[in-house]
């Protein structure tokens, strides 16, 4: 008996040590794949919700921008009013480039003269008028690139050929005030209509918006309004005589101001004692009302030819 004890015993404590180590084995195996299953089922939280937050921030950076830039590519049209300039119209409306970049989205509706607007004309601000929208492909952009350089080519040379034209006739240092008009009332043309009993210059007619040009350099000794005359302007030469224009609708320089022969100085209109648009213009020997000579032969006589 005592034998088969000792027998005994020893499986006991070999079975104890047994569930020891199977404990103590399930308990190292256990653990490290506990925590690689936590660590396993964490990064796909971790990466959605990553996911989900660019996506979120991606969308409340679309919202954001969208009202801002439908903004930026709004269009709105403008009627021209009596007395606006591609300049003027160009401030007041914040466009961006300029009159330039206005005249240039408009240049069909325009015409190849940016000073030659009118009185009820349609200008299409903020985009360009003929454009056709951000669709087209990158086969048009190309083309539109190609038509864009013959354009530009085109307008060059059309730019070259009117500085030439006006060259020529500006050899003298003297130009006509403005371009492609027709004498209406003559100088001295007797009437009640004018206090000293004749007409005291000549009449250009054109319409309202045309570009009115200095004769001659000089300097501006006044500028703005002259009653019966409406918006005028009176330049002093180098010979001593004076130019006057009467009734333009606006006033592109000031007093003071130093000019050159041919320089924009307002717009022709119908502002003062007038029954329609033309273009008052006179030469004095003073800058005074009175002191006037015959405008016509003063011009022929720098080099001028009036038609």
């Amino acid at each position: 008996m005592p034998a088969k004890g000792k027998h005994r015993r020893p499986k006991s404590q070999r079975f104890t040590r047994s569930i020891a180590v199977a404990g103590t084995g399930g308990a190292a195996l256990a653990l490290p794949l506990m925590g690689a299953a936590g660590a396993h089922a964490a990064t796909p939280t971790a990466t959605v919700s990553s996911t989900q937050e660019k996506a979120a921030t991606a969308q409340e950076k679309a919202a954001t921008s969208a009202p801002a830039a439908a903004k930026k590519t709004a269009t709105k049209t403008y009627a021209v009013k009596a007395g606006d300039s591609l300049s003027k119209i160009a401030t007041d409306q914040s466009v961006s480039g300029g009159w330039k970049k206005l005249y240039s989205d408009n240049r069909k509706a325009v015409g190849e003269d940016p000073a030659l607007i009118h009185p009820g004309l349609k200008l299409t601000i903020g985009k360009k008028a003929a454009s056709s929208g951000a669709t087209e492909s990158s086969a048009k952009s190309k083309s539109s690139t190609g038509s864009s350089k013959s354009s530009e080519s085109s307008t060059k040379t059309t730019a070259e050929t009117t500085t030439t034209a006006t060259d020529a006739a500006s050899s003298s240092g003297y130009t006509l005030p403005v371009e492609g008009a027709t004498v209406g009332t003559a100088y001295k043309t007797a009437g009640s209509m004018w206090s000293s009993g004749y007409h005291t210059g000549v009449d250009f007619v054109v319409p309202t918006g045309t570009t009115i040009k200095s004769i001659a350099a000089g300097t501006v000794v006044s500028a703005g309004w002259g009653g019966a005359y409406g918006n005028q302007v009176v330049i002093q030469h180098a010979n001593g005589q004076y130019s006057q224009y009467a009734h333009m609708s606006s006033l592109s320089v000031s007093a003071g101001q130093t000019v050159t022969e041919g320089q924009q100085i307002g717009l022709s209109g119908a502002t003062g004692n007038v029954t329609g648009p033309h273009l008052h213009f006179e030469i004095r020997t003073t800058p005074d009302y009175g002191s006037d000579v015959d405008p016509v032969a003063y011009l022929r006589a720098h080099g001028v030819t009036v038609g």
